[in-house]
């Protein structure tokens, strides 16, 4: 059994491990250094004097203060200008500034007869105190009389001597009682007269708000619901940084206020016109819209500048802050189901101009062409056009959509003919569908005159697709392009030549146009031409043509995205102000629902349209080898022996030929007809040689899309 040993003596050996505690000393951060007094002060102060409030307070002050300074110098303006012929020193400056010579000329005159018959009151206010004089003397011995003959009358009634002067004594009593009552308003009226006199003055400073800009209140700082008023107009063209303009503004008396006619409410906006003065071009205003629409606290798009028929005039539309950001309302087509059409006398209801008036445009015999960027609203545009038109049974539509999305398949059943799609073989077909318009339209001028026939609408949206498509006949003739061999582009223009006389009538619908996509000819044979948002002036010019840009059509200045159905339009089949050349309209959307509501509605009035959707073609004729084949062993034949055997060999592709349809197909293969013994022939060697270079030509393609 092991036991426990307890150990009596200290262990001489100390543990080596340091088991006494150890604290950890932290100093204390160092003081904060005293700020002075002064400082801290000064950073009060400043705080207080940059607080918000103590800036509204400041302003306030201020701008009552300067309220009275500015209305006792306009009360005090105007009293000069009533004493003195300075207004009509400054309207002469003003007119001759103008350039306005024979204005200048009667203000002048009319300074000449102010200065006279001031002249005429100071003379007679020289001879005045003696006539007041002697007014008064007479004046008041007639009184006296008619006091005390009154009284006599009135003593002898009464029996009573002393009511002699009973009325002369009542009027004197009165005079009393006059004199006490202004003895005692007299002191009051005195203490608050200056007071009531600065108050007037500060009414007069405050509704003209004669304060600097800065004083101002928030809203009327920011211009934000601010009328425009002709100090504002003024000081925007001051400013606009023409010189010859600011010069001329600065020298005319007035400030300026003769250059404005009067300022009209105009839909959701204001117009004004300007007479420029001499020296100041109207381009130079036109090409500053953006400067000018700042200094009237507008953005671009809410202000325009037009060219009315008055020399040197320019005519601003100023909207109203943010109103052109609002949706005009649904169309009447939507909304009026009893809506019919009359193609003749009848105006599509399109949209609102920029006044808020309704925007009508009449389609009578007038060619059509809308153009724009992409995804602007031009199919919405040019569809709601061919919508209202729909519901007059009697118009006839062939319809051609490059595009091929659905946008137009609503008319499915109401077009003789709806072609969709973007390839080469739906412009091939979109072709011979507007030259079998032109067929027609040819057949149309062969009736007798007077002969009324119903519209026929060859519409082509999407038509740049046809003008670039390098696909090539069996001639080599080109569908697209802009040459005179060119088919698509010959059939537009023969349509735009003649077809307005028979009712056979053009529409096409083009984005983004260049001179490739959208050639000259073709957008200049449209009567009514309308543009949405635009990327640069000379496609504006391609679009709307160089008149109605000069005169202040800007579909450049649109802004893309956001003015989306907002067109400019130049055409004599809608209400354009006098002067103007172009009128901005604002397009009501009809969407796709009420697009086919409508059309339903375009069935329901016709008997029962059916709509190819493809053109049929015939046999197809090799027109060289039917010619050589006609001419047969003759060495050559005459051209209109041609024409005969053509018809005899198949009357439906050769019985309507004339002689441009032969020199067409025989046009730069060598075999044209010439002239022989006065008369002209087509020769059969000429013609075999023709046949011989196609078919090398053929060979040649074959062989290299054989290496290839």
């Amino acid at each position: 059994m092991s036991e426990n040993v307890v150990q009596l003596h200290k262990n001489p050996d100390p543990p080596t491990t340091d088991t006494t505690p150890h604290l950890t000393l932290v100093p204390e951060p160092p003081a904060a250094p005293l700020v002075p007094l002064w400082v801290r002060s000064g950073r009060a102060i400043r705080q207080v004097a940059t607080h918000e409030r103590t800036k509204g307070a400041g302003r306030l002050a201020v701008r009552h203060t300067m309220y009275v300074v500015g209305g006792t110098r306009i009360v005090a303006r105007r009293t000069w200008d009533g004493k003195t012929a300075a207004r009509y020193e400054r309207m002469l400056r003003a007119a001759e500034a103008a350039g306005n010579y024979d204005v200048a000329a009667e203000w002048e005159e009319r300074g000449r007869q102010f200065r006279a018959a001031r002249h005429q009151r100071r003379m007679d206010l020289l001879r005045s105190p003696v006539d007041a004089a002697k007014g008064v003397a007479v004046g008041t011995g007639m009184s006296i009389g008619a006091l005390i003959a009154l009284g006599i009358a009135l003593a002898i009634a009464n029996e009573d001597i002393t009511d002699t002067l009973t009325p002369l004594m009542a009027v004197i009593g009165l005079i009393k009682l006059l004199i006490t009552i202004v003895t005692v308003v007299w002191g009051p009226l005195v203490t608050l007269g200056p007071f009531v006199a600065l108050l007037a003055l500060w009414g007069v400073g405050r509704h003209q708000q004669a304060a600097p800009n800065w004083a101002l209140p928030e809203r009327v700082r920011n211009g934000d619901g601010e009328p425009i008023t002709p100090s504002i107009v003024v000081k925007a063209l001051r400013d606009l940084g023409v010189p010859a303009l600011r010069n001329a503004i600065k020298e005319m008396g007035d400030a300026g206020a003769s250059m404005l006619g009067p300022i009209r409410i105009a839909g959701c906006g204001v117009e004004v016109d300007v007479t420029l003065p001499s020296g100041v071009s109207t381009v130079e205003v036109q090409q500053r819209r953006r400067k000018l629409a700042e200094n009237l606290t507008r953005h671009e798009h809410e202000v325009f500048i037009t060219l009315p028929e008055a020399a040197r005039t320019v005519r601003l539309w100023v909207a109203d802050s943010g109103a052109l950001d609002e949706p005009i309302g649904p169309s009447p087509l939507v909304t009026d189901e009893t809506m019919t059409a009359d193609y003749t006398k009848g105006r599509a209801p399109w949209g609102q101009d920029l006044r808020g008036d309704a925007a009508a445009l009449s389609l009578y015999q007038r060619h059509l062409l809308i153009t724009g960027l992409s995804n602007q609203g031009k199919t919405v545009a040019l569809r709601s056009l061919a919508l209202w038109l729909a519901l007059d049974k009697s118009v006839q539509f062939l319809m051609g959509d490059l595009k091929g999305v659905g946008d137009w398949a609503m008319f499915d059943g109401v077009a003789t003919t709806l072609i969709q799609g973007p390839t080469d073989e739906h412009v091939i077909e979109v072709t011979e569908m507007v030259e079998g318009a032109v067929a027609e339209m040819n057949r149309r001028i062969q009736e007798p005159p007077g002969t009324v026939f119903p519209a026929l609408i060859v519409l082509v949206d999407e038509a740049q697709v046809a003008f670039m498509c390098p696909a090539k006949d069996d001639d080599k003739r080109p569908y697209g392009g802009s040459k005179a061999n060119s088919r698509y582009f010959m059939a537009v223009r023969k349509i735009h030549n003649q077809g307005r006389a028979v009712n056979v009538l053009m529409w096409q619908g083009t984005q983004d146009p260049t001179n490739d996509n959208l050639p000259k000819l073709v957008r200049e044979g449209a009567h009514t031409r309308a543009s949405l948002a635009l990327g640069t002036e000379s496609q504006a010019r391609m679009a709307l043509g160089d008149k109605a840009v000069d005169g202040g059509a800007a579909p450049n200045l649109l802004r893309p995205g956001l003015d989306q159905g907002t067109l400019v339009v130049a055409s004599s089949g809608i209400d354009i102000p006098q002067g103007q050349s172009s009128i901005t309209v604002r397009t009501h959307y009809v969407d796709d629902d009420c697009a086919k509501a409508l059309t339903e509605r375009a069935k329901a009035l016709r008997d029962g349209v059916t709509t190819l959707h493809a053109i049929e073609r015939g046999e197809e004729r090799d027109p060289l080898a039917d010619i050589a084949a006609v001419l047969g062993t003759a060495p050559r034949l005459l051209t209109q022996d041609v024409l005969k055997r053509l018809a005899v060999l198949n009357e439906d592709a050769y019985g309507d030929w004339s002689f441009s349809d032969l020199t067409r197909v025989l046009d730069g293969t060598g075999a044209e007809p010439y002239k022989s013994d006065g008369r002209r022939v087509i020769a059969a060697d000429r013609l075999a040689r023709a046949l011989a270079n196609r078919a090398e030509e053929g060979d040649g393609e074959g062989s290299a899309s054989a290496s290839e």
